[in-house]
């Protein structure tokens, strides 16, 4: 049963067809069972009335023609008074010729004669008195016509009766008259109306479901096919296009479909040959530099190491010459790196390693720039060693870009760095509290030469790629990096990774989202004085 639910809830959410043919089914319904009610109805009501029409003239001329028999009689005891009653009860139901309970008559002559006669000695007159009923009786004996439908067996079987009476004057007493009629060609009647009319309608909304599953099916046939030509569009499929039958609303929408199709085709190839001419160009140059900087390497580290025989003034140029060359190599190990990502060319070299020394290794190294920063560096380790199956080269250049980041931007405040194990993923935390993050911008840090505050005096002159080939590095090992940040708390970055190679994540065994992110904004500190010398550059 759980299983049909399940699978009538996915057809009902994955079909429109579906849920229109039932709208219109279920609708259709409602509207035929009001139709049918009222139908039935107001032919029960129509039938009814001409019955109460027909009894009331036949009880009119049925009182008339008794008050014209018993008007020679001023005594109720006469001899012919009963002979009489009997008479004008079989003129007035119509003699022997009716079946015994089509119909009765009966007159009841107040205190002397109580006379019920009936058309067929059948009938069981307790149950006459029953469906007369106190009612019927009290209403005619206080001079008033009274009506009232019975249901009774007066020998025909179960059925509906039409009972009216009508009280008789004479000059002897007090006469009742009373007509009993059965409905039962009423009720059939009724019965034959209301269920032509269901039949009428239940074929009615056979029609229309029909009817409604031809048309969504003209409708929604066009639109699947054209679902299925965009997810072939999506998965590389460039040439699939809808084909264009008539001259229609839904031929229109394939042409504008194809259309569109050959327009993005176009711009996506476009895009392509653009983005390898890009990645083709940032390989190349960055091979080619390699020879001149090697070249200008050994002359600028000879001019370095002979800085003291020089005037102050070239001492000083020979610094920053030997600084800015750093920072060039750096970039173009940094764009190789790049490149051989955007070729699919990058290799994982993945082999059990424990995480607890390799995080020190990390971090050890930024010890000297957090110190001339004024952070202080705290790590949070587990005693245990903590094994997993990464490529310890790159695992290393995460954490250093992640850490020499956080020193750079924690304004002078700790850096905490924690190691956290679940025994399915590892993850690390590197916690800041300096400028933080605005709303958006945690996904725009892994953007490649993206800065948050571009005027920002930097401190470690990365080169801007770091954070694109840290998540690059990431998603090599199958894991997560991601960043949180608010203007006044802080930053967090996340580094998540399965322990076991080829494991999917489903969850971190850190929250992304620090413990005291809830806390106030904090208060800038003073600046400290500049440093007169340039930092070493930092692994990006």
């Amino acid at each position: 049963m759980t299983l049909l639910l399940v699978t009538a809830e996915h057809t009902w959410r994955r079909s429109l067809q579906v849920r229109v043919v039932t709208l219109t089914l279920v609708v259709s319904s409602l509207l035929v069972a009001v139709f049918a009610y009222v139908v039935a109805y107001r032919s029960s009501s129509i039938l009814l009335e001409r019955a109460k029409q027909s009894v009331t003239a036949q009880m009119e001329f049925g009182r008339g023609y008794t008050e014209e028999q018993l008007a020679v009689f001023g005594k109720p005891y006469e001899p012919n008074v009963q002979g009489t009653l009997q008479d004008i009860v079989f003129y007035l139901g119509g003699g022997d010729a009716q079946d015994p309970g089509s119909g009765l008559v009966v007159v009841q002559a107040e205190d002397v004669v109580e006379l019920r006669p009936e058309k067929s000695r059948n009938v069981d007159m307790s149950v006459v008195d029953q469906v007369l009923g106190p009612d019927i009786t009290s209403a005619v004996d206080g001079g008033g016509v009274a009506t009232a439908i019975r249901s009774a067996d007066l020998g025909a079987g179960q059925a509906k009766y039409l009972v009216m009476g009508t009280p008789v004057g004479t000059k002897f007493g007090h006469v009742e008259l009373y007509y009993i009629e059965p409905l039962t060609t009423q009720d059939s009647a009724a019965t034959q109306i209301r269920t032509t009319v269901l039949a009428t309608g239940a074929t009615l909304v056979l029609l229309l479901g029909l009817l409604a599953a031809l048309v969504t099916r003209l409708v929604v046939r066009p639109v699947r096919v054209a679902a299925r030509t965009a997810q072939r569009l999506s998965a590389g499929l460039l040439d699939q296009r809808m084909a264009v039958t008539g001259e229609d609303d839904l031929a229109l929408l394939a042409a504008s479909f194809n259309q569109m199709a050959a327009n993005l085709q176009r711009q996506i190839v476009r895009l392509e040959d653009m983005s390898r001419l890009q990645r083709r160009f940032t390989s190349d140059v960055s091979h080619e530099l390699r020879t001149p900087l090697t070249t200008v390497r050994m002359a600028a580290d000879l001019i370095f190491a002979e800085r003291d025989r020089f005037p102050a003034d070239v001492s000083r140029t020979a610094e920053i010459l030997q600084t800015e060359l750093d920072r060039f190599e750096s970039l173009l190990t940094d764009l190789l790196e790049i490149s051989r990502y955007d070729a699919g060319f990058a290799m994982l070299d993945a082999e059990p390693t424990d995480l607890v020394p390799l995080v020190h290794r990390a971090v050890e190294p930024l010890r000297g720039l957090a110190d001339r920063c004024g952070v202080e560096l705290r790590v949070e380790v587990p005693a245990d060693p903590v094994i997993a199956d990464v490529d310890p080269r790159r695992v290393e250049r995460i954490l250093r870009n992640l850490v020499g980041n956080a020193v750079e931007h924690a304004e002078h405040r700790p850096v905490d760095v924690r190691l956290v194990s679940d025994g399915v993923a590892a993850a690390v935390a590197v916690r800041d509290r300096g400028v933080g993050l605005k709303p958006g911008e945690e996904k725009l840090v892994f953007n490649r030469f993206w800065r948050a505050d571009p005027s920002r005096a930097r401190q470690t002159g990365g080169t801007g790629l770091g954070l694109s080939i840290s998540i690059e590095d990431a998603r090599l090992h199958g894991g997560w990096l991601e960043a949180w940040g608010a203007p006044g708390q802080g930053a967090q970055f996340r580094l998540t990774l399965p322990v076991r190679a080829g494991d999917r994540l489903t969850g971190s065994p850190l929250r992304l989202v620090p413990d005291d992110a809830d806390l106030p904004a904090l208060t800038p500190p003073v600046q400290p004085r500049a440093i007169a010398q340039a930092p070493a550059e930092v692994p990006r």
